[in-house]
């Protein structure tokens, strides 16, 4: 057995043994906070998907696979070694998809799942279904049942901090990580990290109006749907922090231009269907993430990175990630970073708002391994 799979077998050894008085103990369901944790593994009613091995006009296979206990879609195109791509908030296997037709020409092997939560993936309907035990363990099954050992991996946003995460537990299973737009943000034992957001921008910040469930998708619905929502998040280019005051989803707000209106159409249509509950459950385990991750305290990615960000990026712009990034902090947390890229005039949807370049950026860097 290699050094790396015995590092990995190690990991899993300890996150059994670290969770079993998490997952034993009883904890009231009604507070998203402290909720019993169901270990890489929740069985949910089943949903329509798309058939098994479809393919669409560009080539891209869709399918549904039951891992980890959910039935995930997947898109796939292409033939040769392995990049898993890793969405975020409030997107879909979608926003790959100049990424997915770029990689799959150039000799790659591109997988892009609809997440835990989203489109044609299952949605468990609780937060606590929702931590990064829940989110890696439903991509390692993945993997697993595709019959894939290594892969180079891609997130964005949410997609992005689960794969710093994946890269914790299982950098056995990664070959190389390209990130873009969260930078890694190792655990700080002394707050919780949702009591800081609060603390820092107060209640009408975004993340803190997503907490309390069924509020702010009710709020969706009586601002008109999935179509306001969306348009509000893909718009966004200030570099300042999001706040969503009751009533701002209401505002109308145009269509950036790298978003056409049939892309668009296409979102709309998969949220209307979904709904936001199991994305926005990704925020309402925040706190539970931050509890559960305590063993990986001052835990190092070590794997090789490229981390990319827009300059206009909301993310970029947190305090003190500047200077961690420029300043060696996050070359001390992830030792193999290799590069941070910096994209200027460019914001926080940056593999659609430029997906030539950022397609080249992935491709330059994992050609190398």
């Amino acid at each position: 057995m290699s050094i790396a799979a015995k590092v990995g077998n190690h990991i899993l050894s300890i996150l059994h043994l670290c969770f079993s008085k998490l997952l034993n103990r009883k904890a009231n369901d009604n507070n998203p906070q402290h909720p019993t944790i169901g270990f890489l593994n929740s069985a949910q009613p089943e949903i329509p998907h798309p058939g098994d091995m479809a393919a669409d006009g560009d080539g891209i296979k869709h399918r549904s696979l039951t891992a980890n206990g959910i039935n995930i879609h997947v898109a796939e195109k292409g033939e040769g070694p392995v990049v898993l791509f890793v969405h975020g908030f409030p997107e879909l296997w979608y926003s790959w998809r100049h990424q997915i037709l770029a990689l799959s020409a150039l000799g790659y092997r591109v997988i892009a799942p609809d997440m835990r939560g989203y489109g044609g993936t299952d949605a468990p309907p609780e937060a606590r279904d929702y931590t990064m035990c829940h989110i890696v363990g439903d991509l390692v099954a993945l993997l697993d049942a595709l019959g894939v050992e290594q892969v180079f991996l891609v997130g964005h946003d949410w997609g992005a901090m689960v794969a710093w995460n994946f890269c914790l537990f299982r950098p056995d299973r990664v070959k190389a990580l390209v990130n873009l737009s969260v930078a890694f943000s190792p655990r700080k034992p002394g707050r919780r990290p949702l009591d800081a957001l609060r603390f820092a921008y107060g209640d009408d910040y975004y993340i803190c109006r997503f907490q309390v469930p069924g509020e702010i998708e009710a709020e969706i619905v009586e601002a008109g749907g999935a179509e306001k929502v969306l348009r509000k998040f893909f718009a966004y280019r200030h570099p300042g922090p999001l706040y969503l005051p009751k009533g701002a989803l209401k505002d109308s707000v145009p269509l950036p231009e790298w978003l056409t209106q049939e892309d668009f159409a296409y979102y709309c249509k998969q949220f209307e269907q979904k709904g936001f509950t199991g994305g926005l459950n990704y925020y309402r385990a925040i706190n539970l993430n931050w509890e559960i991750m305590a063993p990986w305290t001052g835990a190092q990615v070590k794997v090789p990175v490229k981390f990319i960000v827009g300059e206009l990026d909301l993310t970029y712009h947190m305090p003190g990630v500047q200077d961690y990034i420029h300043k060696g902090g996050m070359k001390k947390d992830v030792p193999f970073l290799q590069e941070a890229v910096i994209l200027e005039g460019v914001g926080h949807f940056l593999q659609q708002e430029k997906p030539d370049e950022i397609s080249k950026h992935i491709y330059d860097f994992i050609q190398n391994f």
